[in-house]
């Protein structure tokens, strides 16, 4: 019977960089935390190296605004499973290193390994969606503050126009 290694690549994404760990079980530290901007040249670079680890690789991230987004595309066309968490509920922003977080993330890989969800294109259509939505809700409450700030001049200039 042939094991295959297992990886855990955690990513703490930041505007314009992340900073990667590569992990395995057991606290085997593959590649100590470094910073990958997201240009074409950074993200080129962490596809060849990430390649060259090998294994049974899972990269996970967390969702933080839309800078995760370059870096899972990138990944998730190189054909890596690529896993986009939320972790404004956790604990792991208690400490405040991109180092010390993106091991942090790359520890919850290897104790959530079969529970990770696999980024889809589908994820990408309700993140727009939701981006469209809370745009749309913005615009609506801004429409409603400038109605009811044009009713309370009219009424201040001319009193009882709105009856009319």
């Amino acid at each position: 019977m042939k094991y295959e290694i297992i990886t855990a690549v955690g990513i703490d994404v930041s505007k314009g960089k992340s900073t990667v760990a590569v992990r395995r079980p057991g606290g085997e530290v593959v590649l100590t935390p470094f910073q990958v901007n997201h240009d074409a040249a950074g993200l080129f670079s962490l596809v060849k190296t990430l390649q060259d680890v090998g294994g049974n690789i899972r990269v996970v991230m967390e969702h933080t605004g839309m800078y995760w987004r370059p870096i899972a595309l990138a990944l998730k066309e190189a054909g890596f499973f690529v896993s986009v968490v939320d972790f404004s509920h956790n604990s792991l922003r208690k400490v405040k290193t991109d180092k010390a977080d993106s091991m942090k993330i790359a520890n919850y890989a290897l104790s959530f390994w079969a529970e990770l969800r696999d980024y889809s294109p589908e994820d990408e259509t309700r993140q727009m969606l939701k981006m469209q939505n809370r745009l749309y809700l913005r615009t609506q409450k801004s429409s409603v503050t400038l109605r009811n700030g044009l009713i309370s001049l009219l009424d201040q200039a001319f009193p009882g126009v709105n009856t009319l």
